[in-house]
């Protein structure tokens, strides 16, 4: 009997539900307390992005009238945004910055400041501040300013009239983005504290100066939040990059879809701004406390206590397999593949590879994605370079990495200026591989050494994603990289490569094959295995495809990081699987697919990825997956990449079928990123 399909979870509010379990990493009391602040600015951030891309797309998706979204489905989801925003207050102002001021680390409000520090901010505000703002009274010359995504504002109603006699009552005051939001006060005035003080309430204190004449009866700070979202019809233009360009002028005026407020805010002046921005009373967001709390990164950067951060850790150097000093393209030549696990190990010796292929005059061709590679990025670097010294560089560079856009233009325009040879892939297709080739000659005929990743080419986030990049000179997967920059430069049909799988050409294809074989050996009764370790399950045909081998018999460990669709534990349906997902210090990033479908080693595989189970990533996004054939390799990654993992007992999270997590342990038990800490400084002592 065939079982009706397996009713999904919904995908904003899976995503809702990872930011709960980020933000209960601010409630642990064996996290350091100003990492338990950060985790309460990252869910800001995180719900940020959120709204402006995940809700306003739901939104969109309500008014096309196609009834895939409803009214109901949007209702549901900002109600859900709703508690989480309180409860993420919550913590803010009742256990976090309690435990602050507890180490004598506070911020001040005008009523807490005692007259020296008054006098102190008084100061600070007539230098740096209030020649900065310029007050705009609304009236029919002075219409409601534009109000770009995410800048910070207040509304004011004043008493009395203008300088002409009129009752004109609104004011807004816009608050620069060069100001700092939180401002360190000195030493000799804080009682041997460390205090601070939020520029939003060193205006509040001193408004009333703003508007000579009148008083402020009434006013609240405000901030609206946009689609973002970066439209352009590739079909339609001639250049991708002078578009998205433009379009990055116009993007922070997208329409609005979230407006926060403080809980003070009255009524008259929240109804105001929501006529303003044409949102219904669902969109308002009254929150008890700073309007944004991302800035607060600021105290935590400003704060001298090492005590209450994270002990600093610095990634090893692989010593054993890359001695340092050596060349590392020797090394691949002689002892084949080496495998990088971040940011437990360094991604020093992705930027040595490069340099060292800029620095080799036999090194004659360099081509590589740029994604995320960050405003500086000494990769980017090294490949104007290399362009420089006469080497032909290809550079593909995804213009349309969300948030990245200029960045990536940014660098477009740096590399072609000195003769690199640039593309941005196939039109609507996001280029999301990560791939690095360097073809050298060597005694008459040339060869290709490769870098792959499951994570971006920047050596920042690399320091705190978990991310596997693996180094080869293997002619076969090598040249199968080869073939993928060939057909985004050329747009040449595909041509299956050898080893590789390519979006959105055979990967889907190839993993429900792949479920299909497993869910074959499963009905056989014979060993049948799936662990996934991705940061997103979102698409339904693979969704089914794992239902349907785990109701065969499979046994089905999911560890996905993010939003996961696909509800385990259903009785009859889904009793075979068991999702989880990691949130510790660092970022689970590595995408790692392992399956099983029979008693040899031939029926066994094992693939790294670039790539997330989402339809966008298998179906609209140009993606790579690449077999670990090496059986050191392949163990290896099975070791550090998923039995921790699946072993977590103290930063790990059980998904139940409902969509709603219950933590695995809590402060105790074994931490899966601790372990692989101290293994690899262990093996580099």
């Amino acid at each position: 009997m065939t079982l009706p399909a397996v009713p999904l979870l919904n995908r904003e509010q899976a995503i809702l539900e990872f930011n709960r379990r980020v933000l209960a990493q601010a409630q642990r009391s064996d996290v350091p307390l100003l990492e338990r602040l950060r985790y309460i600015c990252i869910v800001s951030s995180n719900l940020d992005e959120f709204f402006e891309v995940r809700f306003a797309d739901m939104l969109d998706a309500q008014r096309d009238g196609s009834g895939l979204v409803t009214a109901r489905d949007v209702e549901r989801v900002a109600r859900a945004a709703h508690e989480l925003i309180d409860q993420q207050y919550g913590i803010f102002n009742d256990q976090v910055m309690p435990a602050l001021r507890e180490r004598d680390i506070q911020i001040l409000n005008h009523a807490d400041r005692n007259d020296e520090q008054r006098a102190w901010v008084a100061r600070f505000f007539e230098r740096e501040v209030r020649p900065l703002l310029v007050p705009v009274g609304l009236d029919p010359a002075h219409p409601f300013p534009q109000v770009a995504n995410k800048s910070l504002h207040f509304v004011a109603r004043l008493s009395g009239k203008d300088a002409l006699g009129r009752d004109t009552r609104i004011a807004i005051v816009k608050v620069p983005r060069v100001l700092p939001r939180v401002i360190k006060l000195p030493a000799q005035i804080s009682g041997g504290k460390q205090s601070f003080v939020l520029l939003t309430s060193v205006i509040r204190a001193h408004l009333d100066e703003l508007f000579p004449g009148r008083q402020v009866e009434a006013f609240s700070q405000f901030r609206v939040t946009r689609d973002s979202d970066l439209e352009v019809d590739e079909e339609e233009i001639a250049n991708l990059r002078h578009a998205l360009r433009s379009g990055l002028t116009t993007r922070h005026f997208g329409r609005a879809v979230r407006l926060e407020v403080v809980n003070t805010c009255p009524e008259e002046l929240s109804r105001f701004l929501l006529e303003q921005f044409v949102l219904p009373e669902a969109a308002l967001y009254r929150v008890n406390g700073p309007v944004n709390l991302v800035r607060l990164n600021e105290l935590i950067d400003q704060t001298d206590a090492e005590t209450l951060r994270f002990q600093p850790y610095e990634p090893s150097w692989p010593t054993r397999r890359l001695p340092r000093g050596k060349s590392i393209l020797d090394k691949l030549r002689s002892k084949g593949d080496i495998l990088l696990h971040h940011p437990f190990e360094s991604f020093d010796p992705v930027v040595q590879m490069l340099r060292e292929a800029v620095e080799d005059p036999d090194v004659l061709a360099i081509k590589q994605t740029i994604y995320r590679t960050g405003s500086q990025s000494v990769l980017a670097d090294l490949l104007i370079e290399a362009a420089r010294r006469g080497k032909e560089v290809l550079a593909v560079v995804e213009l349309k990495a969300r948030f990245d856009e200029e960045a990536n233009i940014n660098w477009a325009e740096r590399l072609e200026a000195v003769g690199a040879q640039v593309v941005y892939g196939i039109v609507g297709l996001k280029t999301h591989a990560k791939l690095m080739l360097i073809t050298r000659r060597e005694g008459g005929r040339l060869r290709r050494y490769g870098h792959l990743s499951t994570g971006n080419y920047n050596p920042k986030t690399a320091r705190f994603y978990t991310d596997l990049g693996y180094l080869t000179a293997d002619a076969d997967l090598t040249a199968d990289m080869d073939l993928v920059f060939r057909q985004l430069a050329s747009l040449s049909k595909f041509k299956a490569p050898r080893k590789l799988l390519l979006a959105p050409f055979n990967l889907h294809r190839t993993m429900c094959e792949t479920l299909a074989q497993v869910e074959a050996a499963a009905r056989r009764g014979e060993p049948a295995r799936v662990v996934l370790k991705i940061n997103a399950l979102t698409d339904a045909e693979l969704i089914q495809a794992l239902v349907n081998a785990g109701q065969a018999g499979a046994r089905i460990d999911l560890i996905v990081r993010g939003a996961c669709m696909l509800p385990p534990g259903l009785p009859g349906q889904t009793d075979n699987i068991l999702v989880r997902s990691v949130v510790g210090r660092f970022l689970e990033h590595s995408r790692i697919f392992y399956f099983r479908w029979g008693k040899t080693e031939a029926e066994e595989s094992l693939y790294l990825s670039s790539a997330d189970w989402m339809s966008r990533n298998m179906l609209r996004r140009i993606e790579v997956a690449w077999p670990v054939l090496d059986p050191k390799l392949r163990q290896r990654v099975i070791d550090e990449g998923l039995v921790p993992y699946l072993h977590d007992t103290r930063d790990a999270w059980q998904l139940r079928s409902d969509g709603t997590s219950q933590r695995v342990n809590g402060n105790g038990g074994t931490s899966a990123q601790q372990a692989l800490m101290r293994l690899f400084h262990a093996d580099e002592e």
